[in-house]
């Protein structure tokens, strides 16, 4: 059996290994991965602070850096005021004892999730490195790394774009122009919203990485995704109209952009793909 996941400690490295003990090399892959990940939550925990005034909140506050951007960007294009957005003050309600805490408890778990994803990779690399061949290696370790930066910017996209233009369409949106229905906001639908949104982006833009593995396993062929990619153009544009709180294309583009190139992206992946095994589309 191919040999998977050497630990000094268990195994030596040019022992072949059983089925448990391939399981007994994961395991520990796993528990070092959920240590970091705690300990990064341990820390983000004591600095509550920092990890809500400025991160978690700072979506809140009228000088937060993306509003300020696309504001520059409107005036920058002649778009004038268009792009530029006014928040209202307002203080979130709680509507339980243990709802500041138990949220308290998951921003810092996802906190920890996010900064130990690189680590977390390491490990996954470090468990099926023994069994690759030489020249499967190089491709694997450019997986790692890929897979990183894509999970990174798709925080980054979701933190300051998605979820600031999604949040303040939300928060205005009146479903009657007569004023009975009032946003009263709570604490642990902001908290809610904020990290399926950053989180989901994350993961989205793992896309060119699942259209890899689904090529590799003939699942998907880049001739598929050309024949339906004004199917996906549609697709994002009424997501970026949906998302932006302003009706101006411009706006829309600054969310819609970026999807379509991760689509753009994940076709030029598949069809190198497809080149590289000699697959048969």
């Amino acid at each position: 059996m191919a040999f998977f996941g050497s630990d000094k400690n268990t195994v030596t490295p040019t022992a072949e290994m059983s089925f448990l003990q391939h399981l007994e090399a994961l395991r520990w892959h796993l528990v070092r991965s959920a240590v970091v990940i705690m300990l990064l939550a341990i820390f983000a925990f004591v600095y509550n602070d920092f990890i809500f005034d400025t991160v978690i909140f700072g979506p809140l506050d009228q000088n937060f850096f993306s509003y300020r951007a696309l504001c520059a960007l409107g005036q920058k294009i002649g778009a004038g005021d268009v792009m530029c957005m006014t928040i209202k003050p307002q203080h979130l309600q709680t509507l339980s004892a243990s709802e500041q805490f138990f949220n308290h408890m998951w921003i810092s778990f996802l906190v920890g999730i996010i900064l130990g994803f690189p680590f977390v990779l390491w490990e996954f690399w470090k468990f099926v490195r023994p069994a690759l061949k030489d020249k499967e290696i190089g491709p694997v370790k450019i997986f790692v790394v890929i897979a990183t930066i894509l999970f990174l910017i798709g925080i980054v996209f979701g933190y300051f774009l998605l979820f600031p233009m999604s949040y303040n369409f939300l928060i205005n949106y009146q479903v009657s122009s007569s004023g009975i229905v009032q946003t009263n906001n709570t604490f642990d639908d902001y908290i809610s919203l904020i990290s399926t949104m950053t989180l989901v982006s994350g993961i989205i833009f793992e896309m060119p990485i699942l259209v890899y593995f689904l090529t590799r396993l003939t699942l998907l062929t880049p001739q598929f995704m050309r024949k339906y990619r004004k199917h996906a153009v549609i697709v994002i544009l009424i997501a970026g109209a949906v998302i932006t709180p302003s009706p101006d294309v411009t706006s829309q583009m600054v969310v819609a952009v970026p999807m379509y190139l991760l689509y753009e992206a994940s076709v030029f992946i598949s069809a190198w793909t497809i080149k590289k095994y000699k697959l048969n589309a």
